[in-house]
């Protein structure tokens, strides 16, 4: 899109959630639509035609790259979202997957290409594609990485231990498959891309580590993700990134710095007008409403919805950061809480 287009979205005051997923789940065969291109990709238009948005979010779900390469590499779909590599991968498996990239894709991720398609060729929205972050991948493959990672993070080798040889060569895979799978959804037509890596956080990330000078994060996150962002802007995509786990202010920092993403998502562990001191004034900060709570009346009731919209829609105009209003992840479906959730999407567009 163009360089002020999605300035000019916030300037103009903009509100958004990410609902595909509530439209999904009112029509009478959900399952059916998600191995459907076409009715997936008018799930997608429908949403961006109820919120009021020229942005065609896709449903935000992080198993499709994760299960797409355990499918190439012999694993059942009915066992793919609890796999994990129990040792590293071997070299001939790293070899097998970065040379099959033209290899077809499983039938439900090519229903999410389908829809980005759809998106493309049959409206005038903007057609957005979604992805799992390379560093968000690896966590899936591997049962335990966080004491992996915390290794590395102080020096130890790939050489010296299975365990960080393990995450090193899982990041490998998840980094091959996210760029594959980026490229097939510029090929259907996303003009931007939202990247989520909700793992990237202080759980994962040491902050004493980072203070004490590790290059832990540069190595596992960033640098991954600076590859896909070049690629990314080879094909003038923009890059959407979406972080919706713990961070901190140093984190928040780094990721717009070192990816400049157009738009930045954060959780609502954030506190988006004191991140707007740390964020360059040229990246659109979106968000963050705590949407994950909105099933609830005694967590987040309508007024305290409500409440925040104001101080968020308030706070943002004062420190002069451009903003746009939204839900800090996706708005999933609670089939006992479905129009609790919806009233409260509305509160938020319109108070």
């Amino acid at each position: 899109m163009e360089p002020r287009y999605y300035l000019d979205l916030a300037a103009a005051g903009l509100r958004m959630p990410i609902g595909a997923d509530l439209v999904l789940h009112e029509q009478d065969d959900p399952a059916s639509i998600l191995l459907d291109a076409g009715a997936l990709g008018r799930v997608v238009e429908t949403a961006a035609r109820r919120y009021r948005t020229p942005l065609a979010f896709p449903l935000m779900d992080l198993r499709l790259e994760k299960a797409d390469l355990l499918e190439f590499l012999g694993v059942p779909d009915a066992e793919a979202d609890s796999y994990h590599f129990p040792a590293p991968p071997s070299k001939d498996v790293l070899e097998r997957v970065l040379g099959s990239a033209a290899r077809p894709f499983s039938r439900r991720i090519r229903a999410n290409q389908g829809a980005v398609r759809y998106i493309a060729e049959k409206t005038d929205l903007a057609p957005v594609g979604m992805l799992i972050g390379p560093f968000s991948l690896m966590t899936k493959l591997v049962a335990d990485p966080i004491a992996p990672v915390a290794m590395a993070g102080a020096g130890v080798t790939a050489a010296e231990d299975e365990g960080v040889r393990l995450v090193e060569r899982c990041l490998e895979l998840a980094l091959a498959t996210v760029l594959r799978s980026a490229r097939a959804q510029m090929e259907a037509g996303a003009k931007a891309m939202i990247v989520c890596e909700p793992a990237a956080n202080i759980v994962y990330i040491s902050p004493r580590q980072r203070r004490s000078g590790s290059a832990i994060l540069e190595r596992f996150v960033l640098g991954p993700n600076r590859a896909l962002k070049a690629l990314l802007d080879e094909h003038g995509v923009d890059l959407i990134f979406h972080d919706c786990g713990e961070l901190d202010t140093d984190m928040v920092r780094e990721f717009a710095v070192e990816l400049k993403p157009a738009v930045m998502s954060l959780g609502s562990s954030r506190t988006l007008w004191e991140d707007a001191e740390v964020v360059p004034k040229d990246i659109v900060l979106f968000g963050n409403l705590p949407t994950k709570t909105f099933y609830s009346d005694a967590a987040m009731p309508a007024g305290e919805v409500r409440r925040r919209t104001v101080e968020i829609v308030g706070r943002m105009k004062a420190c002069g950061h451009p903003h746009i209003c939204g839900s800090e992840c996706d708005v999933l479906h609670v089939a006992e809480s479905a129009q609790t959730i919806r009233d409260k999407v509305e509160v938020m567009l319109e108070a």
